[in-house]
């Protein structure tokens, strides 16, 4: 008898710290959908990227300020807007957040990379997938991430635009070695404002995202070149909200 008695207690402790941890859980992701209602509507002073970077640069300059101005949408150039989109997510406009396919063949061809010892690797990450891990989550890379910036996509499309989306992730998105946002990174690069920037300019642009810090000092870089002329001529093809 003692010994069932002990069982149960075990059984209930068990039940107990797994029905705790799941309220735990279903609590975060409430106040993680709460978090997305507040920026539907109100603009972001910073992301958690860009927390997470202005910590790494201040630990060799305590002094170190981001270069971030909020830019809003009907201020940011068109062109710009389509070459982001033709360079990240040519199909912004039509796909619920996620594109499984894409997400499926750049796991496939990570696979190939590693067992190959190459380091190159390519996301399958949408615009609004990369808002989400922008904004709420960070640079590591796990699973554990990696789900939680799905949840956080379809909440995400769930409650703002397509417009409000494109406009947040224009602000937050990093350009350069502290350089973040479409306002910033015209200024950084072209002494000019994120209405103003040319066809030419955005595509360059747009063409640095994937590998900003490496761009911001390698500008002139071969690939970056020929990048820009394919997206200068894709950007047109491409729809916008």
């Amino acid at each position: 008898m003692a010994t069932r008695g002990k069982g149960r207690s075990w059984f209930r402790t068990i039940t107990g710290v797994l029905m705790a941890l799941v309220c735990a859980v279903l609590l975060y992701q409430f106040w993680l959908f709460a978090q997305v209602v507040w920026y539907n509507y109100r603009d972001p002073g910073s992301s958690a990227i860009m927390r997470e970077e202005r910590s790494r640069l201040r630990e060799g300059n305590p002094g170190f300020q981001l270069q971030y101005e909020w830019a809003p949408y009907d201020k940011i150039s068109r062109n710009l807007k389509r070459a982001v989109v033709a360079s990240e997510d040519s199909n912004f406009t039509e796909h619920d957040g996620i594109e499984w396919d894409a997400i499926r063949k750049a796991w496939e061809y990570n696979q190939r990379q590693e067992e190959a010892g190459r380091s190159k690797m390519r996301g399958g990450s949408t615009i609004t997938q990369q808002l989400a891990k922008n904004l709420f989550l960070s640079s590591s890379r796990s699973y554990i991430r990696k789900g939680q910036e799905l949840v956080l996509t379809y909440m995400i499309e769930h409650v703002m635009t397509k417009e409000r989306i494109l406009e947040l992730y224009l602000n937050v998105a990093e350009w350069g070695v502290g350089v973040f946002g479409a306002q910033a990174a015209a200024k950084h690069y072209y002494n000019t404002s994120a209405a103003n920037l040319s066809a030419s300019q955005s595509a360059r642009l747009a063409a640095m995202l994937p590998n900003p810090r490496f761009y911001d000092s390698h500008r002139n870089s071969n690939y970056l070149n020929s990048r820009v002329g394919v997206l200068t001529r894709r950007m047109q093809m491409v729809d916008i909200p």
